[in-house]
């Protein structure tokens, strides 16, 4: 009796620690899931419908449901900082269903089965078997709930577009997997307004954040239910160079004079070979392209395909979780095309780069280059009387292209369809349309290297026929915005515009301008005064054996000085029109022809500002009757090579 005695608290502490060992083996851990990220992308701030990174929910714990109960069902909404722009892929007006999927487990292309209607179901186990995980979303079946023959269990299941910024999934069954394995819940096709938040002005890039919660018939905890899904940056710049890869400042054709036809023959013929000016003479604006258009990637991913299979395809992209770097997220087509859902994923388009010339002066006709150059700095084919494939640089073909031009609406966005070159000779140039004053030409980006960040360079060219006598070219100064395509001012999910698209956020900059040919000529001293008088002759010698494009034009003639007695100089007076070949002559005391008046008693200085870019003047001065003195000199030109004070070029153009 006192052994039992003695035992007695012994065998009561095994009983309760027995006890609690047996409790905490029933007790399974609360179903809870803990969202993660990944590596959030890096996306484009131009960009409209930029695809973020998915969210990805790693589920544990629970009990699965049994036989004779219904699976718990959970509605799913993510939240982002920004617009989503996902596309509502479904028929205008009906539920808003979205390209945004939710997925469970991973499913692999044949075990994918989209959720059409209500997907409820009874539980495939034993309740409160521990070793359960619930049911099989890979290859299971269950009885739909509350009644039905026994289906297989859906595991893609379509969002709606919940107001700007949310996806919603609603009745999603979500079986606890118990706890020995992990249910993974993936939310993928989520795009977004990145260019809503623009850049950061620090160092930290501007992020998207995603927020996701779960409610419904249980309860499911999430553990760091905001995540970053994206970073922002700029992804593209544009700059324009001279046909030698030269910057602005330097570039020798930046300017064209009106009074020089430049690619005459291309201006009314879009089929017609380049017109070269003559043996030796190269000049960049005469011959295959006024510039060049640089396209620089402004970090790696920031171009992509449409998807894996190229321009124009539509290849399945349907792996959870892969990085395919393409303008198409997840896509499968053989999901089941209720409310669109086999559309779900695929862009309309690659990353198309696009440049808009404005203010275009009237009788100039644009030309670009259907494919990329090469090597644009370097010199080629510079043998006269040789054909000019390209005067720096090779042009690329279509299987060597980076990019290809395409043949889009005013935004760039339509679907793939290569231009075809009406210059093939040269390049493969092609002429771009001009709409209210603006040429708009669209590439679409046809390879990648997601490796590497990339410049891509196309040239372009003005083509006109010179014709002074018409204001022909107009004048003016020719801007250039290069940018992503399409543009669009649609920031919010739609079901109509293109993805992607982008905002349109380019820098104009100079293309190049048109510039009236003129020459200026100083007389630097007349005089009738004291007996003297001064006749003057201005020769438009653009009439010569050299074939010279003739030009007409008048002349301004500028007084600087006084009249007798201190009297003001007289106002300037605009002579009639100098034909090629022909002389304005006038003498100050008496006035001369073409309309040009007397201007008795002034002395000072003359400048002569003549319309035609090959004048040349003469000043006589003498005594009247030239009896006892007489002088003679040549008019001084101020144009370039003589003097900076002006912005034209005279005889010294294309030397």
């Amino acid at each position: 009796m006192a052994d039992f005695r003695k035992w007695f608290p012994l065998l009561a502490i095994a009983m309760l620690i027995g006890s609690a060992v047996t409790a905490s083996a029933q007790t399974s851990p609360a179903f809870t899931c803990t969202s993660n990220a990944g590596v959030p992308p890096i996306i484009r701030a131009e960009g409209l419908t930029e695809l973020v990174g998915d969210m990805i929910l790693n589920c544990t714990g629970g009990v699965a449901t049994g036989t004779s109960s219904a699976v718990p069902q959970v509605n799913f909404q993510i939240f982002l900082n920004t617009n989503v722009t996902s596309k509502i892929v479904s028929s205008p007006g009906v539920n808003n269903w979205s390209e945004a999927l939710l997925m469970i487990d991973e499913p692999s292309d044949a075990q994918q089965r989209l959720c059409v209607g209500t997907c409820a179901y009874y539980g495939v186990n034993t309740l409160g078997t521990a070793a359960s995980t619930g049911l099989n979303y890979n290859t299971g079946t269950a009885l739909p709930y509350p009644t039905g023959s026994a289906v297989s269990v859906a595991n893609v299941f379509q969002g709606r577009q919940q107001g700007a910024n949310s996806i919603v999934w609603l009745g999603v069954p979500v079986d606890p997997p118990g706890t020995t394995s992990t249910r993974v819940i993936r939310m993928t096709n989520v795009r977004a307004n990145a260019f809503q938040l623009g850049t950061s002005s620090s160092l930290i890039p501007t992020q998207i954040n995603m927020y996701v919660s779960a409610t419904g018939t249980t309860s499911v905890p999430i553990n760091n239910p905001n995540q970053i899904v994206a970073y922002i940056q700029k992804g593209l710049d544009m700059v324009l160079r001279s046909a030698n890869d030269q910057a602005a400042a330097t570039a020798a054709a930046w300017q064209l004079p009106q009074c020089q036809s430049a690619n005459n023959s291309m201006a009314t013929d879009s089929t017609a070979d380049y017109q070269k000016s003559g043996a030796g003479a190269y000049n960049a604006f005469r011959h295959n392209r006024t510039g060049l258009i640089k396209f620089s990637e402004l970090f790696a991913t920031s171009w992509k395909l449409r998807n894996i299979g190229g321009a124009g395809m539509s290849v399945i992209q349907n792996t959870p979780g892969s990085i395919y770097n393409t303008e198409s997220g997840f896509y499968n087509p053989n999901l089941s095309s209720t409310n669109g859902a086999n559309m779900a994923g695929l862009a309309d388009q690659g990353t198309r780069l696009m440049i808009r010339f404005s203010s275009l002066p009237a009788g100039v006709v644009p030309y670009v280059s259907v494919y990329e150059i090469v090597n644009p700095n370097v010199k080629t084919g510079n043998t006269a009387g040789t054909s000019w494939p390209s005067l720096y640089g090779e042009p690329t073909t279509a299987s060597t292209s980076k990019v290809v031009l395409v043949n889009t609406d005013l935004s760039g966005g339509g679907g793939y369809s290569p231009a075809t070159a009406t210059s093939p000779a040269d390049g493969g140039m092609v002429q771009v349309p001009v709409v209210n004053g603006t040429a708009t030409a669209t590439w679409e980006v046809v390879q990648t290297r997601p490796l590497e960040v990339e410049n891509i360079y196309v040239s372009y060219a003005f083509t006109y026929v010179s014709n002074t006598v018409s204001n022909l070219p107009g004048l003016g100064v020719i801007t250039g915005v290069g940018s992503f395509a399409p543009i669009s001012t649609i920031g919010t999910a739609t079901g109509t515009a293109p993805h992607p698209r982008f905002a349109d956020s380019g820098v104009s900059r100079t293309a190049n301008s048109i510039y009236g040919c003129a020459t200026n000529i100083l007389f630097p001293f007349v005089t009738n005064q004291a007996g003297f008088d001064t006749g003057i002759a201005i020769s438009n010698t653009s009439m010569d054996p050299f074939g010279t494009t003739t030009q007409a034009g008048t002349c301004k003639i500028n007084y600087y000085g006084e009249t007798t007695g201190g009297g003001a100089a007289p106002a300037a007076q605009t002579s009639g029109r100098v034909d090629p070949g022909k002389q304005l002559l006038f003498v100050l005391s008496s006035g001369g022809n073409l309309g040009m008046a007397a201007t008795p008693g002034f002395q000072g200085y003359i400048i002569a500002q003549c319309v035609f870019q090959y004048g040349h003047g003469f000043s006589y001065i003498s005594d009247v009757g030239s009896s006892r003195i007489a002088e003679a000199y040549l008019g001084l030109i101020l144009d370039a090579g003589i003097s900076s004070r002006t912005t034209y070029s005279t005889e010294t153009l294309g030397q």
